[in-house]
């Protein structure tokens, strides 16, 4: 048996941690709180009659639907192969596939630019193969290039989650059921991917949350030209004009959406660890 640590004891050390969340989260959201609140709730009341509104909660679902789904994809793919390497490989991959996540998305988004700007490398490559550059070099300022400019931090972060899910699996039911006679795709549909189910579901969910919320890459690409709520967020803030009950409004929303998101995500893949 383990013997449980005294009251005070487990005070002490859950003390810091309860410091933190307050001033790093409570305080500031009840700040935000207060000031959506300062014109007495008009800010809120605005919201469900601004279209513009509801084009940049719509443009935020859909990316933060599209990406990480094309993300976990990929992700799912990179794990299965990382899990298949040497512990020596796998820990040299897994460090060039995480740098990624150290970099701020205005560096994110400078180098897609660079890579498939108007003038990218990519981009003049491609325009020697025939293509219009003028073309190819706007794509990565539309919608479809930022969903690909988010994939690239978001990869990672599927890659980190699914690993250790697919690094725990015994492979000898997949030798059992290909024994059998199973094919490969059935024995992936019903072996393998009901056991990382959940860790699927909490990779989509945590990256879906970063896609709702990300800010910078959003901004360094395409301004304020896509219609999402990060970028309506700051347009109420910016240079042109300061709307601070509205923003504060748009950011409670914001808060509220990614944490139902983290939300139903625990939730979801509580209970197929459970299953």
């Amino acid at each position: 048996m383990t013997a449980l640590a005294p009251r005070p004891v487990l005070l002490a050390f859950a003390a810091p941690g309860v410091a933190v969340f307050a001033l790093f989260f409570v305080l500031p959201l009840g700040l935000i709180l207060a000031e959506a609140w300062s014109d007495g709730g008009v800010a809120f009341a605005a919201l469900p009659s601004d279209p513009v509104f509801w084009n940049g909660l719509g443009g935020s679902l859909l990316l933060g639907t599209v990406a990480p789904g094309f993300s976990l994809v990929v992700g799912f793919l990179v794990a299965t192969a990382l899990a298949r390497m040497s512990p020596g490989r796998r820990t040299a991959a897994l460090f060039a596939i995480s740098l990624p996540l150290t970099f701020s998305g205005l560096i994110v988004a400078y180098g897609f630019i660079l890579l498939l700007g108007r003038a990218g490398f990519v981009t003049q490559i491609l325009a020697f193969a025939g293509f219009d550059p003028a073309v190819v070099g706007a794509l990565i300022f539309s919608p479809v290039g930022l969903g690909l400019a988010y994939s690239y931090y978001l990869i990672p972060r599927v890659v980190l989650i699914v690993l250790p899910a697919l690094r725990n699996f015994d492979p000898a039911q997949i030798a059992a059921a290909r024994s059998l006679g199973a094919g490969r795709v059935r024995t992936t549909v019903d072996i393998l991917l009901p056991q990382i189910v959940p860790s699927l579901l909490a990779a989509y969910c945590l990256t879906a949350a970063v896609a709702i919320g990300a800010y910078g890459t959003a901004l360094a690409l395409v301004g304020t030209q896509v219609n999402i709520l990060p970028l309506l967020l700051y347009s109420k803030i910016s240079e042109t004009g300061t709307d601070l009950p509205s923003a504060a409004a748009i950011s409670i929303v914001l808060v509220a959406l990614c944490s139902l998101v983290i939300v139903l995500g625990e939730t979801f893949s509580g209970r197929g660890r459970r299953r």
